[in-house]
């Protein structure tokens, strides 16, 4: 019998198995949030944090406080230029981490007293319970209690004795018109799943049934070969397989075995291939080549599509600017998202990634252990949040560096710097400059 990696190595090959070759996004959500062995919800390894040094990675909350206090401001900034509504501001955070980038917020805006008091609840969207109780002990204490409701657990903040409400899905915070929400999303949709196509040349015989976007007659119809996006599916690796037959990247196959599994192209379409490029005109430029440098698509071409960015990113501006479903009188709130991706409004394409003790390893090899991301499509999540509310602007993406020296950075190092070194610790002061440069690095060595 094969020896796999991980027990949910072993589960994800019995279910492909008796089903086939699983789609991307399937392969994702289960590595990260299968109730046995997912990276987040399922540790099988005693005393396991992914993040800080002993973890898998570092994010910037973890890097400096001056990340969480500068997004802090920048939500203070968006209540003062909205009117300083006196009451209903909800905080919400999904994917919130240890609780970090939270607590330094709250902490910051307990400077801004008439703001702190405007606060009727704060929401994180968690899906591990390891994560929700470590947020829970850092933003309400060790011994503050944590009950359970239908819409999730429930728990009191140790600023201004606020709720905090912990809910599974974003789903499950209640819409109302009144509310004034204040959205975080801080490296969150890099960890949702994608799905992945390429486009391959088919011969007419083969082509599969119309788009629903192609409304060409039958009499109009070529003979010749036609280009179809289609999906790429995730299948075992051969018994016996090594790095070098399966072509690991050097970089990817120190001290780790083998990737279990590999990426394989569908022989025939599928419900996301016929359905998903055909979504955006971006996408269907893709296939057309009416954005290629030549004016011609280019057979095996890759395109990635996150369904549930789109989701999210519906739902954030839904919230903020109303939609039909959930009227509002007038927009209010904000949101904020800072994560990996394209600034340039390009498509992302081959950006899967695994990473293991702070470096890249093959997202196929030991699921469940293994970390795994792909770049964020800003482009994507801006259209579908102006599509789902007419009330909404999006602006950006700027880069991250960008956002924090124009809300300041500079300026707050200098105020910790200061503080340091009047109280003699002048080694605090340098390693405060050190964190705040590798926040605004903008090379490999940055965030």
């Amino acid at each position: 019998e094969r020896k796999w990696s991980t027990p949910l190595a072993k589960q994800l090959a019995a279910a492909i198995e008796t089903t086939g070759p699983v789609p991307l996004a399937s392969y994702m959500r289960m590595c990260l949030t299968a109730d046995i062995g997912g990276y987040y919800t399922g540790a099988i390894e005693e005393g396991r944090d992914q993040f800080g040094l002993k973890g898998d990675f570092v994010t910037s909350p973890e890097i400096s406080q001056v990340f969480g206090e500068l997004c802090g401001i920048w939500f203070v900034a968006e209540w003062m230029a909205q009117g300083r509504q006196s009451q209903g501001v909800e905080l919400i955070e999904v994917g919130p981490g240890r609780g970090t980038l939270m607590d330094d917020m709250l902490r910051t805006i307990q400077r801004f007293p008439a703001m702190a008091s405007s606060i009727d609840a704060i929401y994180m969207v968690e899906a591990s319970p390891a994560l929700r109780m470590a947020q829970k002990n850092l933003l309400c204490g060790e011994n503050a209690p944590m009950t359970e409701s239908k819409v999730g657990y429930h728990s009191v903040c140790k600023y201004n004795a606020l709720p905090i409400v912990w809910t599974e899905t974003i789903k499950s915070i209640p819409m109302a018109p009144e509310k004034m929400p204040f959205i975080m999303a801080h490296e969150f949709f890099d960890a949702l799943p994608i799905h992945a196509f390429q486009l391959v040349s088919v011969p007419a015989t083969q082509r599969n049934p119309p788009a629903p976007s192609d409304t060409a007659s039958p009499s109009t119809k070529t003979s010749h070969p036609t280009l179809e996006w289609r999906e790429m599916l995730v299948s075992p690796t051969p018994p016996g397989s090594t790095h070098d037959s399966l072509r690991t990247p050097p970089s990817q196959s120190r001290d780790t075995p083998p990737p279990d599994f590999q990426l394989t192209l569908a022989k025939a379409p599928t419900r996301h291939s016929l359905y998903l490029p055909e979504s955006s005109p971006r996408y269907r430029a893709l296939k057309t080549g009416s954005t290629s440098p030549t004016g011609h698509p280019t057979p095996g071409a890759l395109l990635e599509i996150c369904p549930d960015a789109a989701l999210y990113a519906a739902d954030f501006a839904a919230r903020i600017g109303g939609s039909a479903a959930h009227p509002k009188p007038r927009p209010s709130g904000a949101a904020l998202v800072l994560d990996y991706g394209p600034g340039d409004g390009s498509v992302p394409t081959n950006s899967l990634r695994g990473i293991r003790r702070h470096r890249r390893v093959s997202p196929f090899a030991e699921p469940g252990l293994t970390d795994l991301s792909a770049d964020v499509d800003f482009a994507a999540l801006a259209e579908a949040a102006v599509r789902a509310s007419p009330g909404v602007e999006v602006h950006g993406p700027v880069c991250q560096a960008d956002f924090l020296e124009l809300m300041g950075i500079a300026e707050r190092v200098g105020v910790l710097c200061r503080a340091a070194a009047a109280r003699g610790h002048g080694d605090k002061a340098e390693a405060v400059r050190r964190a705040c440069r590798r926040l605004v690095d903008r090379g490999p060595g940055g965030m």
